[in-house]
């Protein structure tokens, strides 16, 4: 049996399962109207039960409000991404309750050959993440079914020789030959995942009745919790400690220009570059996301495709950021961009990202302090799970003075009217905040892995080529750094 965290001793043994599947019902019911997101992960030895508690958990439960998703071995694609994106993509939206069959760290427990800094990065970016969703709002359950090795052993016997064989497969035996060492690794990450927004509730399951009553139990006290949390006293305004932010895009030479002759001699020369490496990068599978914000009217559609013309558009996806669809709105800030992740050996252009949550969200009050204060912590560690993984991140903040974006919409209102709204000129209006906004921004989500590039934006010719230089010379080094594998998991 596991050692930490403590096995749960039976807490609903005079509880009847009929009236806790009842009060799930209802609770589910209370979930939607309150937006309240449910994520419960069912993991456990193969053999415990898990099919058998899963069941039992959504018996009663609306199906239009529920979701399943089965988390077995990793498929070709979900290989191509970082370890935590296929969870991303199946968190449940508001209101909606979702049950994993085997939990984000399944894969991560089975693994008794990952070096101990592959094993830190993966347990950290797992934190993260849930950290993330519990900050947001979501309740996550975590269950854990707990068999000895004989009972392993009994079980796969006893599947072997009736009608459940169909659920049998290699992996079982394969866990029950190495029980010992499995149950050491499933201790050591259950105790190191084991955190207090987010605690695994181990549980006795050897009796599979009783195991679905207590998994009932304990997802349905974690719903009335975070209703009564919810129900609560408002929580008094954040005391943000960052202060001012130093100015970093007041330092940009803003007078740094090319002239049409100096443009045109080494443009093309560039792009042909910047396509070939792009096939480079393909061929050593590196997953490369480009993150092009700036302010208003600083030219980065013009630079976005100057950069990709002469790649590949096979390699490449360009993602135009627009205010959040319905659908996105029901999820975490983050779902949408974890779904257009690039996989390895693939381009991602980002105009405009994930950024947003800290500078318009943040400017124009659509996140709330919390919100947006502690989404630097969850954008660095999500891009930190990126380049953990092998991928290359480049970010580009093109900036512009006020007189040139004036310049700019003067010349739009006349010759391109569709490219100028009411929007643009009240951002204008607030181009102080968004400077500190964009300040902070640069000098807390610039680590070593993934730093900021601040490009003088004032002359689109220089600019252009600033970035594509940039680009070479990071994929160059990229490609220098690999071993031309890809990491596989």
């Amino acid at each position: 049996m596991l050692s930490q965290p403590q096995v749960h001793e039976p807490r609903f043994d005079d509880v009847k399962r009929g009236d806790l599947k009842t009060r799930l019902a209802g609770l589910q019911r209370r979930c939607e109207e309150a937006g309240l997101p449910v994520l419960v992960q069912i993991d456990g030895w193969e053999c415990s039960g898990k099919g058998y508690v899963l069941t039992h958990l959504l018996r009663d439960l609306d199906p239009r409000s529920t979701s399943v998703h089965v988390f077995e071995d990793l498929s070709d694609e979900e290989r191509e991404y970082p370890p935590s994106w296929r969870y991303w993509r199946a968190i449940p939206a508001q209101g909606q309750i979702a049950v994993f069959d085997r939990s984000v760290y399944t894969a991560l427990m089975n693994r008794l050959d990952l070096d101990e800094a592959d094993d830190e990065a993966r347990l950290a970016a797992f934190a993260a993440t849930e950290r993330a969703l519990t900050d947001s709002g979501m309740v996550v359950v975590k269950v854990f079914l707990d068999i000895d090795r004989d009972e392993q052993a009994k079980r796969i016997e006893q599947y072997a020789s009736d009608a459940r064989e169909v659920l049998l497969d290699k992996r079982d035996r394969w866990q029950n030959k190495r029980f010992k060492a499995l149950s050491e690794r499933f201790s050591d990450v259950l105790s190191r995942s084991n955190f207090a927004f987010s605690p695994w509730h181990v549980i006795d399951a050897r009796h599979r009745k009783q195991a679905s009553i207590e998994v009932l139990g304990v997802t349905c006290e974690a719903i009335e919790a975070a209703l009564a949390a919810r129900e609560g006293v408002a929580q008094p305004p954040i005391e943000r400690a960052y202060g001012t932010p130093p100015s970093i895009v007041g330092q940009v030479d803003l007078s740094l220009a090319l002239d049409d002759d100096e443009y045109d001699d080494v443009l093309d020369d560039l792009q042909k570059e910047a396509g070939a490496l792009a096939y480079r990068l393909a061929e050593a599978r590196i997953a490369t996301a480009m993150v092009f914000e700036g302010m208003d009217a600083a030219g980065k559609g013009g630079t976005i495709r100057r950069l990709v013309k002469r790649i590949d558009p096979r390699l490449l996806t360009i993602n135009p950021t627009a205010a959040p669809s319905d659908m996105a709105k029901e999820h975490h800030y983050l779902w949408r961009f974890y779904n257009n992740l690039p996989p390895r050996g693939r381009i991602a252009v980002f105009d405009r990202s994930w950024y947003g949550r800290v500078m318009v969200e943040r400017v124009e009050e659509f996140a709330t302090v919390p919100e947006w204060e502690r989404a630097y912590g969850e954008i660095n560690a999500m891009e930190k799970e990126f380049t953990d993984d092998g991928g290359l991140l480049l970010k580009f903040f093109l900036y512009i003075d006020p007189d040139e974006q004036l310049a700019r919409f003067e010349a739009r209102e006349r010759d391109k009217p569709w490219k100028l709204t009411d929007e643009d000129w009240r951002n204008r209006e607030k181009w102080d905040e968004y400077v500190a906004a964009v300040d902070e921004m640069l000098g807390r989500t610039s680590p070593d892995d993934a730093p900021w590039t601040v490009v003088a934006g004032n002359d689109k010719q220089y600019a252009r080529v600033s970035v594509l230089r940039t680009f070479i010379e990071a994929a160059t080094a990229a490609l220098g750094s690999s071993d031309g594998s890809g990491k596989d998991d």
